[in-house]
C-alpha cells in the first residue's frame, strides 16, 4: 500500500474544511488550496472555532489544539500540492469544474499520489478520466459536518488499483473514521438510499397525507430516526437535494429519483432551508417553524 504522510485538500468550505481539520488531528501535515484568500481565512475560522469546543469539552487540550493548527497550511496555489501523497477535492458540485481542476493538478502533483474526490452524487469514473491517473482515483464521501461523523464512504471504479483502494480505506481508518466499501454507483451506499426516502416524503406531504410537523414527528418517533425528514432536508439544504435528484434520476431513469414538483418550486422561490432562514421550516425567529402551519 502506498504510505500516506501529507494530505492535500482542495477547497475549505464546510466540507473541505472539515477534512482539512480531521486530517491535522489525526497527525497529517495539511496543505488546503483555495481559489482566494477571503475563502481560505473563513475555513480557518470554523477549523479553530470547531476544534475550541473540542478543548471547551474537555476532549481535546489546548496544546493538541496548537499543534493541529500548526499542521495546517493554507494557500491559493495549487503548486503547493505537489509533494501530496492523496489529493482529497470538495469543491462545489460541478462536474466541468472538477474535471478542469484536476487537469490542473494532475499537471503539478507528483504522479504516485492518490485523487480522491468528496463528491456524494457524480460518478468517480467520469471525474478519473480527467486525470492520468485513473487506477490512483477513488471516492472518499465524508459526512457532515465531518470532524464528528463517523462514516466515510470509499468508492472504487472498476479502473481503480487494489492498492489505491487499500490505501485510501486505511487512511479513512487513521482518521478515525469508519470507512464502508462502495461501487462507483451514483449516490453510492446512503444517499441510494437516503434520497428516494426524502423526496417520497416531499411526495406524502403533496399528496395530504400528513402535515410537514406530523410527518416528521411520525418518522422520528415511529422508526427511531434522530430527525424527520422535512428537518433533514432543511439540513442538508433543498437545493442541494434538487441537484442530487437530477444527477441520480439522470443514471437511474426511475421515478422514485424524480425530483417532486414542490422541491423545485422552494429551490425557485430560494427556500434552500436552514442556510437560507427557510425551507420546510422558517428559521427566522429562532424557534423553526413549518411553512403549511396557519
Amino acid at each position: 500500500m502506498a504510505s500516506i504522510k501529507k494530505v492535500g485538500v482542495l477547497g475549505c468550505g464546510l466540507m473541505g474544511s472539515g477534512i482539512a481539520q480531521v486530517a491535522a488531528q489525526a497527525g497529517y501535515d495539511t496543505v488546503v488550496r483555495e481559489v482566494e484568500q477571503q475563502y481560505l481565512d473563513k475555513g480557518f475560522k470554523g477549523i479553530e472555532k470547531s476544534l475550541g469546543r473540542f478543548v471547551d469539552k474537555g476532549t481535546m487540550s489546548a496544546a493538541d489544539r496548537d499543534a493541529c493548527v500548526g499542521r495546517l497550511k493554507g494557500t491559493t496555489s495549487l503548486a503547493d500540492l505537489a509533494d501530496c501523497d492523496i489529493v482529497i477535492e470538495a469543491i462545489i458540485e460541478n462536474a466541468e469544474l472538477k474535471k478542469e481542476t484536476y487537469v490542473q493538478l494532475d499537471k503539478v502533483v507528483k504522479p504516485e499520489a492518490i485523487f480522491a474526490s468528496n463528491t456524494s452524487s457524480l460518478t468517480i469514473t467520469e471525474l478519473s478520466m480527467a486525470t492520468a491517473r485513473p487506477k490512483q482515483f477513488v471516492g472518499l464521501h465524508f459526512f457532515n459536518p465531518v470532524p464528528l461523523m463517523k462514516l466515510v464512504e470509499v468508492v472504487r471504479t472498476i479502473l481503480t488499483s487494489d492498492e489505491a483502494f487499500d490505501s485510501a480505506f486505511e487512511f479513512a481508518k487513521s482518521l478515525g473514521k469508519e470507512p464502508v466499501a462502495c461501487r462507483d454507483n451514483s449516490g453510492f451506499i446512503v444517499n441510494r438510499l437516503l434520497v428516494p426516502y426524502l423526496i417520497d416524503a416531499i411526495r406524502a406531504y403533496e399528496e395530504g397525507v400528513g402535515s410537514i410537523e406530523d410527518i416528521d414527528k411520525a418518522m422520528q418517533l415511529g422508526c427511531g430516526y434522530p430527525m424527520g425528514p422535512f428537518t433533514l432536508l432543511d439540513f442538508v439544504g433543498l437545493d442541494t437535494t434538487y441537484y442530487i435528484t437530477d444527477v441520480m434520476f439522470e443514471e437511474y431513469r426511475e421515478k422514485r429519483f424524480a425530483s417532486p414538483a414542490l422541491l423545485r418550486k422552494m429551490v425557485l422561490a430560494g427556500r434552500y432551508g436552514r442556510k437560507s432562514g427557510a425551507g420546510f421550516y422558517d428559521y427566522a425567529s429562532g424557534k423553526p417553524s413549518p411553512m403549511d402551519r396557519k
